[in-house]
């Protein structure tokens, strides 16, 4: 099929090659001519593992292009819109991206009037995608779909060629039959539903999955004074089969493009209908102190950080991603320089983002490079080379073998046998 994919972001680059690795013909499109020119030379503006490569292949096999004007997608019978919806200043989806995409499609139609679908993959408030429907619907043969995404950063190619699920939300067989075309050979569960239904889906995963991991937090502050070991209990947890182990990992709090910006989404829409989400309320609450407890557990340990140094291993929200939304390091980085802490850090990706944003800070080119001197250590983002490390010269090279692992990572029973000082989020 002849598919059109507005926005070439995480979720629209993704989405458009794996769609030419399925055999569709795909036209990228962004406003962003520099970010064209990168894509079309083979180069993705993001980083997510393998992506360049195949971005690469599919260029040599003309199975995709990139253009910063959708009239050359006349023959599309698919327009996928995967362009931002970021959080405003009050809190609700800025949706201004999407109804300009809206706005060219339409003009596309009017140049080329044949049977087309349009498919909105971008995270939407419930009730946008019949709101485009209308908006749309003087366009005859215009089909909107709701498709929610559900990949996960550092594996979203992977996630795009196995998904765990296909939620389609339309009002037309017609419609739901070109998805079904459109997305043949893929091994998944469909659920067929309306927009809205779909909508909510979306937003109700990723706020469920965050008020797992918020659970889990709380727990861990638990075990603290307790001195039960969290990682132990999520163990005996997940076994469950009612509740399964994912997203039970106590930590320093989600980050990321989604989680942050859709619970307060979630909440805002709930709000606008007088219905009051309190666990969401407090989801988003822990998320936000988090950090700040587990600087406290620093400074328990070292109660002045003025001209101490600390290595902070990690920068962005989770590994195999450059993304820095969001992250715990910056509150982490933010707190440790307002306490006058030396901060010496390391990420192999996020790196040269985060010092736009904290240039007083020291970036090393190699992880055991950040320990040197360093009164503490702190894991931020579990980095397989933040993780596997030379223990012995890290001591060596520590002016005080203390470390915080922030992502329960770090071999525990090992490090203490070694003469470390270890602390986790909530072990024993």
């Amino acid at each position: 099929m002849k598919v059109a994919v507005i926005g070439t972001g995480y979720v629209g680059l993704t989405t458009a090659v794996s769609l030419a690795m399925k055999g569709h013909e795909v036209l990228g499109i962004d406003v962003d001519a520099a970010k064209i020119e990168l894509l079309s030379n083979g180069r993705s503006p993001i980083y997510e593992p393998g992506l360049d490569q195949v971005l690469l292949e599919m260029l040599g096999q003309s199975k995709i292009r990139f253009s910063t004007k959708l009239l050359e997608a006349k023959e599309a019978q698919v327009v996928f819109v995967c362009v931002g919806t970021p959080e405003a200043a009050d809190g609700e989806a800025d949706l201004s991206y999407l109804h300009a995409a809206l706005q060219d499609i339409a003009s596309l139609h009017e140049h080329s009037p044949v049977e087309r679908i349009v498919v909105i993959k971008s995270t939407v408030p419930v009730g946008t995608g019949d709101w485009a429907a209308d908006s749309l619907r003087r366009c005859n043969q215009l089909h909107v779909v709701s498709n929610p995404e559900f990949l996960r950063e550092g594996c979203a190619l992977e996630d795009a060629l196995n998904p765990s699920r296909i939620i389609v939300g339309a009002d037309s067989e017609e419609a739901v039959a070109v998805m079904q075309t459109l997305y043949s050979g893929l091994s998944a569960p469909w659920v067929i539903t309306t927009r809205a239904n779909a909508e909510l889906i979306k937003y109700a995963s990723n706020a469920y999955l965050a008020a797992r991991i918020s659970f889990m937090n709380e727990l861990a502050r638990l075990s603290t004074v307790l001195g039960t070991d969290v990682t132990v209990v999520s163990h005996g947890m997940g076994l469950d089969s009612r509740i399964g182990p994912q997203f039970l990992r106590a930590g320093i709090g989600y980050g990321g493009s989604c989680f942050p910006k859709d619970t307060i989404a979630l909440l805002k829409l709930a709000n606008q209908h007088g219905v009051t989400l309190g666990l969401l309320e407090k989801v988003r609450e822990v998320n936000a102190s988090q950090p700040v407890w587990f600087i406290e557990q620093l400074a328990q340990k070292i109660p002045d950080l003025s001209g101490k140094r600390i290595a902070v291993l990690g920068l962005a929200f989770k590994p195999d991603t450059d993304d820095i939304r969001e992250a715990p390091a910056l509150r982490i980085l933010a707190a440790l320089q307002a306490a006058g802490a030396v901060v010496s850090a390391y990420d192999p990706i996020a790196a040269k983002a985060v010092a736009a944003l904290f240039p007083d800070a020291e970036y090393v080119t190699a992880p055991e490079a950040a320990f040197v001197g360093a009164h503490a250590a702190v894991l931020v983002t579990e980095w397989q080379e933040c993780v596997k490390l030379d223990w012995k010269l890290i001591k060596e090279q520590m002016e005080r073998p203390l470390l915080f692992d922030g992502r329960n990572a770090w071999p525990c029973d090992e490090l203490k046998k070694a003469g470390f000082e270890y602390q986790g989020v909530g072990r024993s």
